[in-house]
């Protein structure tokens, strides 16, 4: 079984015989990191950028949704309005602003 040691550490454990051998020759100790850095960009950096734009585009339905439900709410106010003041008459000219349901 291969030895691994956590993420982080700068010079791993270095063994007492190599560490005794070395001091007393005089021979440098060679260590070797084995590390691979990922390639690409990690996917969190991508994360923000999608966040906002998903709730940018979930205000704009909400503002859209919001100018219709106002829209149609004058038009149903504008009906009832028009249908309980009757025929609007000026010197003689009568203007029907909504047709009764027998007309």
């Amino acid at each position: 079984m291969t030895h691994r040691d956590p993420p982080g550490i700068i010079a791993p454990h270095i063994p007492a015989d190599a560490y005794r051998r070395a001091d007393t020759t005089g021979a440098p100790v060679v260590i070797v990191v084995h590390h691979t850095d990922p390639t690409g960009r990690p996917l969190r950096h991508y994360l923000f950028p999608i966040a906002v734009a998903g709730a940018g585009a979930i205000g704009i339905f909400g503002l859209v949704a919001a100018f219709l439900a106002l829209l149609d709410f004058a038009a149903h106010t504008a009906a009832a309005i028009a249908g309980a003041a009757g025929p609007i008459g000026i010197g003689g000219i009568g203007l029907r602003l909504a047709r009764g349901k027998h007309t």
